[in-house]
């Protein structure tokens, strides 16, 4: 895995820069972009969703390039697993791009996609999804590899440590259900493949209690294993800033990463 020089201190005091999904100008305190803030006073973009808007261009331009100066192109084929509609929409008006959910249309489970997604996709976007994806983990890394074209790319980002291994909270989750206990208590009962029962409390949910459930907390040398067992190549963690645009990782952890299908297919990639 790849992991590009960063810088170790924003610059001091305000930081004027023009968002690159909206072209907007703000002024942010460059202490504060933070990987969930930092929020475009226009279109609400985040430094998370800038910086996949910035890799995504990268690849596809050789530059960091505002979404809205982009030319239509609707040969460039991609779908996004509930993106932020500050950047889906503006994909979706430049290229032949669908942005995709779990629960409702269009739908797209990325450990079983349907045969029409499957390898005529230039990019994936997958944004702080895949920590919600039930285990066995690797099928996900393995059908979003099966979902590229020859040398598209996955945008990809998740919460991670830099611990030896990734924390799964239900390593042996099959029948489970959630049940709330209380105004602010969750329980998961699971019934293990072996048959045995087991409870869990101290739930994380992200957005709100009782909605997405975290189901394991990576960690970045698992993911260049799960990102390697499924074929990619050329697997880049994107720490670079672009203070004109306002990206800038205050912390080490948890930057946008880029993984790449080769022009000839992996034999150890599940299609």
């Amino acid at each position: 895995m790849t992991q590009t020089a960063v810088e170790t201190s924003p610059p001091p005091g305000s930081l004027h820069y023009s968002c690159n999904i909206c072209s907007a100008p703000n002024t942010a305190l460059a202490a504060s972009l933070e990987r969930e803030s930092g929020a475009c006073s226009s279109c609400g973009a985040n430094v998370r969703f800038r910086s996949v808007a910035a890799v995504l261009t990268k690849h596809l331009f050789g530059d960091v390039v505002a979404l809205g100066d982009i030319a239509a192109n609707q040969a460039i084929c991609g779908v996004g697993m509930s993106d932020a509609s500050c950047y889906a929409d503006r994909l979706a008006a430049k290229f032949n791009y669908t942005n995709t959910y779990f629960h409702c249309q269009p739908h797209l489970d990325v450990t079983a996609p349907e045969a029409h997604w499957m390898g005529k996709q230039d990019f994936v976007i997958a944004s702080d999804v895949f920590e919600h994806i039930e285990p066995p983990i690797q099928r996900a890394f393995d059908k979003m590899y099966a979902l590229l074209k020859p040398n598209g790319i996955a945008v990809f980002s998740v919460p991670y440590t830099f611990e030896a291994e990734s924390r799964e909270h239900f390593p042996n989750l099959h029948s489970f259900t959630i049940q709330q206990e209380s105004a602010d208590a969750w329980v998961l009962n699971n019934v293990a493949r072996d048959g045995e029962v087991e409870q869990f409390r101290d739930l994380v949910f992200h957005g709100g209690p009782g909605s997405t459930l975290e189901m394991r907390l990576f960690s970045l040398a698992a993911l260049n294993r799960h990102f390697t067992a499924a074929g990619f190549i050329d697997v880049r963690v994107h720490s670079e800033p672009y203070f004109e645009h306002g990206i800038f990782w205050l912390h080490p952890w948890s930057v946008t990463i880029s993984a790449k299908r080769g022009a000839v297919p992996a034999n150890s990639a599940t299609l």
